[in-house]
């Protein structure tokens, strides 16, 4: 390994590389969270600070970029994804999203350099959160430039499934790998969110036994490239403790 960093796991918020790629955490050359400040919630926004100072992690890479406050504000009823990520359906969220996108790529223009492996959310954004999509639609934006390979997991929920389903049946992967999550690390993180007052995501959750990573090549679709028609993602309203779920935490994409 040379002084260049080559391998980077890129995620929206502190606590998205826990939940989502913790099996990666451990050989990543840097870790990138993109948005720093809640929307107009100045002290939730002080704990994730504090939160992220804390973190056992080497090498994270804050780019404190202000989150838009769309994040959730999409209508699943009738998703419709744009160059930015998906449309937001609060007007006022919508603006601060859509120019939040330009500077996403600009940072990441930077935090990205160099690298040949770029670990990154999926295209449905997980359980459906707009930032987790815009910062697929953002490293996707720059493979072609830099020429690095993506990597997403098979997370989904109910809002997102219908989304899931509809990029899943074109080409999107090339190559799967079933790994399994570092829940030491991964709790060991969570533990230091929750100290902090800074964890977003349910105390429930359980992590899975295993999870798969997809590869994107840079290049685009080709004749090697696969749909996720016939593939198991996993549900994140399956992934708890408690309450008891009502859904099983694997969904099957039919062929």
């Amino acid at each position: 390994m040379t002084g260049q960093a080559r391998m980077a796991v890129v995620v929206a918020h502190p606590d998205d590389e826990a939940l989502w790629l913790s099996s990666v955490l451990g050989s990543a050359d840097k870790i990138v969270f993109c948005f720093g400040d809640l929307f107009g919630r100045s002290r939730k926004s002080a704990a994730r600070r504090r939160a992220v100072a804390a973190l056992p992690l080497p090498t994270p890479i804050s780019l404190d970029l202000p989150e838009s406050g769309g994040g959730l504000a999409v209508d699943w009823a009738r998703p419709c994804l744009t160059k930015a990520g998906i449309a937001i359906a609060d007007e006022a969220a919508s603006e601060r999203y859509e120019a939040t996108f330009e500077l996403l790529v600009h940072s990441l223009r930077t935090a990205l350099s160099g690298c040949s492996d770029v670990f990154t959310h999926n295209a449905w954004g997980e359980y459906g959160h707009a930032d987790h999509i815009q910062v697929y639609r953002a490293v996707t934006a720059l493979q072609g430039e830099f020429g690095y390979t993506i990597r997403f997991s098979n997370y989904v929920g109910s809002a997102s499934w219908p989304l899931a389903k509809d990029i899943g049946s074109r080409p999107c992967w090339t190559e799967r790998r079933t790994v399994a999550p570092d829940v030491v690390l991964a709790r060991e993180l969570r533990n230091v969110y929750r100290r902090n007052g800074a964890w977003t995501w349910t105390r429930w959750h359980r992590w899975p036994a295993e999870e798969t990573l997809y590869t994107m090549p840079p290049g685009g679709p080709g004749a090697d490239w696969n749909t996720l028609e016939g593939e198991v993602l996993l549900d994140v309203a399956g992934l708890r403790w408690w309450p008891p779920p009502r859904l099983r935490a694997q969904r099957h994409l039919e062929p």
